[in-house]
């Protein structure tokens, strides 16, 4: 993954719940994380030889997919950050101004410029953004655990228009509140803590639907799974 350096000034202002309507889409290429989970204030290293290694494999692909958030909870009020493409601005949002009184999508990458998340989880929200407009979705929002510049750039290096808003969790503000973080530093790409891949359809900040992968699979957080669920 290339480390773009930008050098930039911008104005940090907050949009208003009436400018929320703006849409940025990105993409990227496909890639495959095997991760652990980060738990409150613990990393476990596992050290041992290929037995022990496999052992926790097993164990790992029998537990199942969890985070803090579930249906029928709350969004949190985390501030994502982005370039607002009417004045070239650096700007931020909230979560709430993103979900409140409709429906919205939001979906996480674990980040920009990688493979499975550039050539199918964003293009699949963007050629699909009409078809979930259609059936009553107003945001469809993209969320990375990269800074607002790359976010840019690589929206830019997409060529993409406005219909799936791009947003920056730099921060991991989001990722963390909602517990999806997972911890890749081990492995030689350094891409150090993301989120894990998923969707998820809120109506009025209300969570309805949440498919949760397991790391950076890419199996149930698609546009089409999305557009099932919406009937």
């Amino acid at each position: 993954m290339a480390t773009t350096t930008t050098t930039a000034t911008a104005s940090l202002t907050t949009l208003s719940p009436a400018g929320v309507g703006k849409r940025f889409v990105l993409s990227s290429p496909p890639l495959s994380f095997s991760s652990h989970r980060l738990t409150a204030g613990l990393r476990h290293r596992h050290r041992g030889g290929a037995a022990s290694r496999t052992a926790r494999r097993r164990a790992a692909s029998a537990s199942p997919v969890v985070a803090t958030i579930a249906v029928g909870d709350k969004l949190p009020d985390a501030t994502l950050s982005y370039f607002d493409p009417s004045d070239g601005e650096l700007k931020t949002v909230t979560v709430a101004e993103l979900t409140a009184g409709k429906k919205a999508i939001l979906f996480a990458v674990p980040g920009a410029f990688t493979p499975t998340c550039s050539q199918k989880h964003l293009p699949g929200f963007v050629e699909k953004a009409g078809e979930l407009k259609a059936k009553g979705v107003e945001t469809v929002a993209c969320v990375s655990v990269n800074d607002a510049f790359v976010m840019k750039a690589w929206k830019e290096a997409l060529g993409l228009g406005e219909d799936v808003t791009l947003l920056s969790d730099g921060n991991l503000e989001l990722t963390r509140a909602l517990g999806v973080e997972m911890d890749l530093s081990d492995k030689p790409v350094g891409l150090g803590v993301r989120s894990r891949r998923y969707a998820l359809l809120a109506e009025d900040g209300v969570v309805k639907v949440l498919n949760l992968e397991d790391g950076g699979a890419f199996t149930t957080s698609s546009a089409e799974e999305m557009l099932k669920v919406l009937g």
